[in-house]
């Protein structure tokens, strides 16, 4: 996708806070909620999609409902530092579905996955299946035991 700057108004922002609450709102709802109608609301809407401003639309599932208790950062030291390992590496780790966030990091470890597991039986068969794909220098687990903040919604008061 091509990399557009675009700048955003109030009404611009005020949209976007919108659809990070609730995107199945529909053009006509949202048009009301930022005192438009509902050609320039969908114009407006259409134009942050063209620039890419907003990726995609999704549902939010509620992983406890899905028998996801578990929640797990895996914090990683890298065995090597050459582009072949961190291709296979990436491509490796990117096919578990239990592994909903990936992040090359900074500092002491190279790489943070955030994984959802039903239980430490699960985790257990996770990480089992998970090394036996690759080779790592450390592996080392925190288990979440609460989740105090967990917001998809992106800060807009910078803008």
């Amino acid at each position: 996708m091509k990399n557009i700057t675009i700048q955003l108004d109030s009404i611009d922002k005020a949209l976007l806070h919108l659809v990070q609450q609730d995107a199945s709102l529909g053009v006509a709802q949202m048009a009301e909620r930022v005192g438009l109608t509902t050609t320039p609301c969908w114009r407006r809407i259409q134009r942050l999609q063209s620039a890419g401003v907003i990726r995609k639309s999704v549902t939010l599932l509620a992983p406890e409902k899905l028998n996801l208790q578990l929640t797990v950062f895996v914090h990683i030291k890298a065995l090597r530092h050459d582009s072949e390992w961190l291709k296979q590496f990436a491509n490796h780790t990117s096919a578990f579905d239990e592994v909903v966030e990936f992040y090359r990091l900074s500092g002491e470890y190279d790489y943070l996955l955030k994984v959802l597991v039903a239980d430490m039986a699960g985790f257990d068969h996770f990480y089992k299946r998970f090394i036996a794909g690759t080779q790592l220098q450390d592996v080392t687990s925190s288990f979440a035991m609460e989740n105090i903040k967990n917001s998809t919604e992106l800060p807009l008061n910078h803008l």
